[in-house]
């Protein structure tokens, strides 16, 4: 039977990081809300929605850039910049999909 063992650290979460992570759901959730609006509104784009996507993409970069530099700090741990990269670069390329569609008219 193996003995239960504990690990003591000095790691941290970086606040960077968690920055990063509440952008990129944030950012997310927004551009999924503007998807499902959109959809139900039979894909008019109300003008207001193309702003919330704006700021979702700003957001987004933004927190990309957090998650950046908290995976670059030393003796941290890497949970929440990896969950901020992966939803922020979600959300970058759902709107770069968004924008394409909307330039070839599909």
């Amino acid at each position: 039977m193996r003995r239960k063992s504990y690990m003591f650290t000095n790691k941290s979460h970086s606040d960077r990081g968690k920055a990063s992570a509440a952008l990129g759901i944030i950012s997310f959730v927004s551009v999924c809300l503007i998807i499902y609006i959109s959809y139900h509104e039979e894909g008019a784009m109300n003008p207001k929605l193309g702003a919330a996507a704006v700021f979702a993409l700003l957001f987004s970069l933004i927190g990309e850039i957090l998650g950046i530099m908290a995976r670059v700090e030393k003796d941290k741990f890497y949970f929440f910049p990896n969950l901020g990269l992966v939803f922020n670069t979600l959300v970058i390329a759902f709107v770069g999909f968004i924008l394409y569609l909307g330039v070839n008219g599909i």
